[in-house]
């Protein structure tokens, strides 16, 4: 028998539990105390991964390991989680809550010295973000705040759910090239930095077969006519234009239209 839905543990969610009310804001509706303290400690889970994902990034762009793809990889996954904790904040400050400020701890990616311990460090952070997601989804539900419950689901749920199964294709490539484990820099680590697509950030995607063969039909069809094609005055003042330009034979196109000009 399953338990009630009131006593059910509230997981690993890093709510935090000293967390202070702001002033009363005047912009606050229906939004739970329980609510706000776990976005504002998934706030902080979010800069900390950040912080992992960073060292990560500036880990690969030393000289000694020299994987600057991968290096830009993590730094811009750095940069996007960043940025998912600006907009947990600004979502916070919109419902009428706020954030307090924590001391963000140093991230435990010291033994991540290889690529697969790299991707294998990513993904597990990022699966553990989605349960803390999924648990604040679950305490929004109980609190009766739809609008969280809302806005958790779509803006960061999906995201995180995809970045998942990116690094599991990443991971899967990775052992088919046997990448190294123990920080020792093998040819299938520069074969993923240098022929994998999501690695190379700089190298714009070709287009779809679809759209390229749309685009060359469009090449293909004529130019429209503007206004002034339409009224008569662009064909004829460039019928002259080409005409001036050649030479003028006896019989030609040159003295007839010399001609013309003498009769008006």
């Amino acid at each position: 028998m399953a338990e009630p839905r009131s006593k059910r543990p509230r997981g690993t969610l890093p709510a935090c539990q000293a967390h202070r009310a702001g002033p009363s804001s005047r912009v606050r509706h229906s939004f739970p105390a329980a609510v706000e303290e776990g976005v504002c400690g998934v706030t902080s889970a979010l800069l900390e991964l950040a912080y992992c994902l960073q060292a990560l990034g500036e880990y690969f762009d030393q000289s000694h390991v020299a994987l600057p793809n991968v290096s830009k990889f993590f730094l811009h996954q750095a940069l996007e989680e960043r940025k998912a904790a600006e907009a947990l904040m600004k979502y916070q400050q919109e419902r009428g809550g706020h954030y307090c400020s924590k001391t963000i701890q140093k991230p435990n990616c010291e033994y991540a010295v290889g690529l697969m311990k790299a991707l294998e460090l990513a993904m597990v952070q990022w699966k553990t973000m989605v349960r803390y997601f999924e648990e604040l989804y679950a305490l929004s539900i109980e609190n009766a705040d739809p609008h969280s419950a809302s806005t958790i689901k779509k803006q960061f749920i999906g995201p995180k759910i995809q970045k998942i199964k990116l690094m599991g294709d990443l991971l899967t490539n990775a052992r088919r090239l046997d990448c190294s484990q123990d920080g020792r820099n093998s040819l299938g680590d520069y074969f993923m930095d240098r022929l994998q697509e999501e690695f190379r950030t700089g190298i714009e995607p070709c287009l779809p077969l679809q759209q390229c063969t749309g685009a060359a039909e469009a090449l293909k069809q004529p130019p429209r006519e503007s206004s002034q094609h339409r009224n008569g005055i662009g064909p004829i003042c460039a019928t002259i234009h080409c005409a001036t330009m050649l030479p003028q034979r006896n019989g030609g196109i040159g003295a007839k239209v010399k001609q013309g000009r003498e009769g008006l």
